[in-house]
C-alpha cells in the first residue's frame, strides 16, 4: 500500500487495531478495525440504492456491459483532516490512509455520492450503479453501445480507472449484483441457490439471522416468501426463546 501511495507515515494520536482475515486459498487479507472511530463518527445519510429497485430498471434490456472500478475506494482521496483518523500501527511504524478505505462507516455513502455525481444526467434505463459496480444496458445494440460510450466518457473525465479483467462489454447475458441478467429477464445464480440449500440447521438466533439474510436476497423469486420465512422470523423476536420446532424447518 505504501508503494501504491495509499498510505503515508503518521503522527496521529488515533490508532485502530489491525486484523488479518483469512481468505480462500490460505492467504490473509489486511483489515483495520474502525469500530471505535465509527462509534464517534457523524453518519452520512446519503442513500445507497436498493438492489431490487436497481434491477427493476434493467427489465426489458437485452444488451449489457458490466464495469468494475479498480480498487474503487482507493481512487477517492481523503482530505488532510480526515487522514489522521484512519491511523493504524504495525511492526513497521504508524501509518494513515491517504485514500478512502474499507471499514469506515461513511465509505459506502461517500463513494455512492461520487458515482452519482460522475454519472449525473445518465438515466437509469441506460445505467445503474451500486457502489463500484456499474451496469450499462439497452434494448438494442446501438442504444446500449451509445450508452456505454457516454458512461465511459464520464468515468474517464472523472479520472477513474476500470479493472479490465472484471469488465464485460456488450454481452447478451451478464452477472450483476448476484443475479443473472439476460434478454429473457432476471434469474438466480446456481452457486447462490446451492449455498441456501446447503445451509446447516441453525443452532441459535445469530445463525437464523444469517440464513434469513442469505435467503431473503432471492426472496422475490419465491412465491409467498414472507409466509414461508415467518416461523424463522418469529425465532428472532427479543422475547422468544430459541427452540427448533416442527414449524421452523418449514422455513428452511
Amino acid at each position: 500500500m505504501l508503494r501504491a501511495d495509499f498510505i503515508e507515515p503518521s503522527d496521529s494520536p488515533w490508532s485502530a487495531p489491525v486484523v488479518m482475515v483469512p481468505k480462500k486459498g490460505g492467504k490473509l487479507r489486511f483489515c483495520v478495525d474502525y469500530r471505535g472511530l465509527n462509534s464517534v463518527t457523524t453518519k452520512d445519510s446519503y442513500p445507497i440504492p436498493r438492489i431490487d429497485e436497481s434491477l427493476d430498471h434493467v427489465r426489458g434490456s437485452s444488451w449489457f456491459s458490466s464495469l468494475d472500478l479498480r480498487s474503487g475506494y482507493w481512487q477517492v482521496p481523503l482530505s488532510p483532516g480526515a487522514r489522521e483518523k484512519t491511523a493504524f500501527s504495525t511492526d513497521r511504524g504508524h501509518w494513515q490512509f491517504k485514500v478512502l478505505c474499507f471499514g469506515l462507516c461513511n465509505a459506502p455513502a461517500t463513494f455512492e455520492r461520487l458515482m452519482d455525481r460522475v454519472l449525473a444526467g445518465v438515466p437509469r434505463d441506460e445505467c445503474v450503479v451500486y457502489l463500484d459496480d456499474i451496469l450499462v444496458h439497452g434494448t438494442s445494440f446501438e442504444g446500449a453501445l451509445g450508452a456505454l460510450r457516454r458512461v465511459l466518457e464520464r468515468i474517464s473525465g472523472a479520472g477513474l480507472k476500470l479493472h479490465p479483467e472484471k469488465c464485460h462489454f456488450m454481452q447478451r447475458e451478464v452477472a450483476f449484483l448476484g443475479h443473472q441478467l439476460g434478454g429473457e429477464g432476471i434469474s438466480t445464480m446456481p452457486d447462490k441457490v446451492e449455498a441456501v440449500r446447503g445451509w446447516p440447521i441453525p443452532r441459535g438466533k445469530k445463525e437464523v439471522k444469517s440464513f434469513l439474510g442469505l435467503a431473503s436476497y432471492y426472496g422475490r423469486f419465491v412465491k409467498g416468501f414472507a409466509g414461508i420465512a415467518a416461523p424463522l422470523n418469529h425465532l428472532l423476536k427479543k422475547d422468544t426463546v430459541f427452540q427448533w420446532t416442527e414449524r421452523a424447518p418449514a422455513g428452511v
